[in-house]
């Protein structure tokens, strides 16, 4: 079971506060004034069209990106001001994986760790790799990975270092039925342990039995779309 990270009494109304996000690509504006709170527990499945910004309010989150107006926080930080408490309690989960192509799959994950500050334990290597199905590849170099299982072992590097905030961008992209169901459980798993679950998803028929809530992203702005109750992997509702 994942340990929620403390939080201070502003986390524990909201986890990310978005107020009149704005963000300017050359002339055009891609987000318009994004208003959305999202409290601990929740999973919200963001939608809209390609093109439409989700990625791009999953990075000013993560802090890659500045928001051109507007602020952001994540339990209590400020995205602009405060980036660094906030990558270390964020996991992001992109169309790359960000992968090195030249090691191999446990040289990926115990490098990340390293890169983290943190001691590259070989069992807890080993963990992971065997939660997402990896373990019989572990010393393979990852550019011979198909793409799903490139997604897979970016699962496992973020399982090595639970978020309290987790952000996928269309997660179920490249997986099988079986890599689906890991990234449910993972996603389930943070938000029952007190964090956030932001995907961005077009497949929202995979992402109905974990979702809270659905806010779709359209000329710029987010309207509500469904709250409901979720009926998630291993979480009593």
């Amino acid at each position: 079971m994942l340990r929620p990270h403390p939080t201070d009494s502003l986390a524990a109304q909201s986890a990310v506060r978005l107020q009149g996000v704005a963000r300017r690509f050359g002339d055009r504006w891609v987000l318009r004034g994004v208003d959305l709170d999202i409290a601990p527990g929740e999973v919200v499945a963001l939608t809209g069209r390609n093109g439409s910004g989700k990625t791009t309010l999953l990075r000013i989150i993560a802090t890659l990106l500045r928001p051109t107006r507007g602020a952001a926080t994540v339990f209590g930080h400020d995205t602009v001001r405060e980036p660094d408490p906030i990558r270390a309690r964020v996991g992001f989960l992109g169309h790359r994986a960000g992968l090195y192509d030249h090691l191999t799959a446990a040289e990926n994950l115990i490098f990340s760790l390293r890169m983290a500050g943190r001691v590259a334990d070989p069992a807890a290597v080993g963990a992971a790799l065997a939660r997402v199905r990896l373990t019989e590849a572990r010393d393979e170099r990852v550019r011979g990975f198909s793409a799903g299982m490139q997604r897979r072992l970016g699962l496992a590097r973020l399982l090595l270092r639970p978020p309290s905030v987790l952000l996928l961008d269309e997660p179920y992209a490249s997986f099988d039925s079986d890599g689906v169901d890991l990234v449910n459980e993972f996603a389930s798993e943070v938000a029952a342990s007190g964090g956030v679950v932001l995907l961005a998803t077009h497949d929202m028929t995979r992402a109905l039995d974990l979702m809270t809530r659905q806010v779709h992203v359209e000329d710029g702005l987010l309207m509500e779309c469904e709250t409901r109750a979720p009926t998630r992997l291993g979480v009593v509702t």
